[in-house]
């Protein structure tokens, strides 16, 4: 009885650290390279639509770029969060935050690139930035918004996204560690994302000066 014990603890314990990972499966990319091209180009799109000033390109880049942005943080931490990854296992979280944070290292500066530099060029250009325009509160108001949504991802968001992928590239990452990181990381998801609903808010009320 004693050794099947032992054989089942060791058992266990092989499972655990085979789903934890070592060795050469540490050895994945923190920034996909397969994923730059597409990143590049959207930036290039980006600044193209800027230089040769498209409003419809504008109009495409900072609409898709909000939509897509404030729905991806909603989803992670509204979805994501409460509902998958608070009923994982430690091993399962750690394989998760294998192959999905790498990816948001890349998705999320797009999206939030697309999402400022289009808004601010539109905002340049229907004259919304002098003090005496009727819009001009609105605006500041989104600045505002904004700017406590880049503290936020600055301060909390992507430094959780890199201490998680830093931590899976060691020999044998902590998963309670990156548990920890993973809880930090969805709640500053959900706290940009209910902010980009004041965010949607101001910009359907400009829409309609």
């Amino acid at each position: 009885m004693r050794e099947a014990l032992v054989n089942r603890g060791s058992a266990t314990a092989a499972q655990e650290e085979q789903l934890l990972g070592t060795g050469d499966e540490q050895a994945f990319q923190i920034v996909p390279r397969k994923g730059l091209p597409l990143a590049i180009a959207a930036i290039v799109g980006l600044i193209v639509a800027i230089a040769t000033n498209t409003r419809w390109a504008l109009d495409f880049f900072h609409v898709v770029g909000g939509g897509l942005w404030t729905a991806t943080d909603l989803f992670i931490g509204l979805f994501i969060g409460p509902m998958v990854l608070a009923k994982l296992s430690i091993p399962a979280r750690v394989e998760f935050s294998r192959r999905f944070m790498p990816k948001m290292i890349l998705i999320m500066p797009v999206l939030v690139t697309w999402t400022l530099a289009a808004g601010f060029q539109i905002a340049r250009n229907s004259r919304f930035l002098p003090a005496l325009a009727p819009e001009h509160g609105w605006v500041v108001a989104s600045f505002c918004i904004v700017g406590v949504m880049l503290v936020v991802a600055m301060g909390t968001l992507g430094p959780a996204n890199l201490a998680v992928l830093f931590e899976l590239r060691k020999v044998h990452p902590n998963g309670e560690v990156i548990a920890i990181l993973m809880r930090r990381f969805v709640f500053g998801a959900a706290v940009l994302g209910l902010m980009q609903i004041g965010t949607m808010i101001v910009m359907t009320r400009l829409a309609t000066l």
